[in-house]
């Protein structure tokens, strides 16, 4: 237990070392580096497909769950597609130093606010060594140090990727120390890097909720967090049936270990015996389950009944749960009462209702006629992300550069004095 915790503690001494050279690098510097690690990435694709089978035949043989092990995987087309996100992160105008709302006040001084970086980042993921790249890009470009916490089964992968980055950072002259990866696969060294407020600015989980839950018990220092994602669609009155069909298709079946994946669907009443039978013939179809309420089953003899819990659930399986509602207010209702606020979508060709939606379902992302997979940061423009917040305080939703930053006052004058 002192040598890990000693382990971090290094680990802590060289990041805000490392996060003071980084504040200072220059956008030409940061985005040199990212576009090296991007082409280190495509010249190892093949080793790192190999060390990740390694990993994946590890995880096989411990009986990790098929969901994990979808996101334990990286094929050469992630790896490509992970290339293209350290990519656009470079191509991304750079937020560090930007300033903004500068106004003279009476006494004659300028006063504004400046973006810069929150310092260290400590990011622990599970599965997901893709996450290693995205991070370290978004960190290196709006000039915060990392410290990656990844999962034990993903440890070969996150190694082999986190080499490439050091590659990319010496090529631009950058520290190595700017991206550490925690080479140990102790659940101790969590315990300790959740707790070192005088190294760490920030803490983002990316994990299940035994993660959160854990984190949101022992963290000390300040955390950018979701529980998990009960994501919904309601098809509405006069909702477009190819439509409704299209966007509960991709929503549903497109990856079911992923937390934008949709785990409820709730059809207007009025809709539901002309487009539901439908619906469930394509879901079943897949392979999906369905979990329904009293109406659902008198249209769907494949369905069996929901209980509550079903309800509350982030299945990450092909499952998902199904209720027939008055209309838009008792969707709303159900989206509030069981919805983990991260991702909600309505499918409508009514704007007043599609508004109101928007206005009134209290989650990072809401959608109109378009599939609740869309909420990443990929697909946001932001490159990659850091991860999905659910919190409401200072980022939201796929948190991309800006979130990663912060802004101070500054003040500018020439030789004012306060009277």
């Amino acid at each position: 237990m002192i040598e890990i915790k000693n382990y971090m503690q290094i680990v802590g001494r060289q990041a805000r070392a490392a996060s003071r050279r980084l504040a200072g690098a220059t956008t030409a510097e940061k985005n040199a580096a990212l576009q090296a690690v991007a082409g280190a990435i495509r010249r190892h694709k093949s080793a790192l497909v190999a060390i990740n089978q390694e990993d994946l035949a590890a995880a096989r043989a411990a009986g990790l769950e098929s969901a994990m092990l979808d996101r334990l995987t990286l094929s050469e087309k992630g790896i490509e597609s992970m290339a293209e996100g350290v990519e656009q992160v470079a191509a991304l105008p750079d937020p560090v130093g930007e300033m903004c709302d500068l106004k003279y006040r009476p006494s004659g001084i300028q006063v504004g606010k400046m973006r810069v970086p929150l310092g260290v980042v400590g990011i622990i993921y599970e599965s997901r060594p893709n996450v290693t790249a995205d991070a370290a890009a978004l960190c290196l470009k709006s000039g915060n140090a990392a410290i990656l916490r990844g999962g034990s089964e993903a440890i070969r992968s996150n190694r082999a990727i986190a080499a490439l980055v050091h590659e990319g950072l010496k090529t631009a002259g950058l520290p190595a120390d700017c991206v550490q990866v925690i080479d140990t696969t102790d659940r101790a060294a969590v315990g300790e890097l959740i707790t070192m407020r005088e190294f760490v600015d920030v803490i983002v989980p990316r994990g299940g909720k035994g993660l959160i839950a854990r984190l949101l018990n022992e963290c000390r220092v300040p955390m950018i967090q979701h529980l998990d994602g009960n994501c919904h669609v309601y098809i509405d009155d006069g909702a477009d049936p190819a439509k409704a069909l299209r966007i509960v298709e991709n929503a549903k079946t497109q990856r079911y270990g992923t937390c934008n994946t949709t785990e409820s669907l709730l059809v207007a009443r009025g809709e539901a015996s002309g487009q539901l039978p439908a619906i469930a013939a394509m879901l079943t179809g897949k392979g999906v389950e369905i979990r329904g309420c009293v109406e659902t089953l008198a249209l769907v003899k494949e369905a069996r009944l929901a209980t509550e819990e079903d309800y509350c659930t982030e299945f990450l399986a092909p499952i998902i749960s199904v209720k027939v509602v008055a209309g838009i207010d008792e969707a709303i209702a159900h989206i509030s009462r069981y919805s983990s606020h991260h991702t909600e979508a309505i499918v409508t060709e009514h704007h007043p209702r599609a508004m109101r939606f928007l206005r009134e379902v209290d989650s990072a992302s809401v959608m109109v006629n378009a599939s609740t997979r869309f909420a990443d940061g990929f697909e946001y423009g932001l490159g990659a992300e850091i991860g999905i917040s659910t919190d409401k305080i200072h980022a939201r939703g796929p948190v991309g550069l800006e979130g990663l930053t912060s802004q101070k006052w500054v003040v500018l004058g020439d030789g004012h004095v306060r009277g």
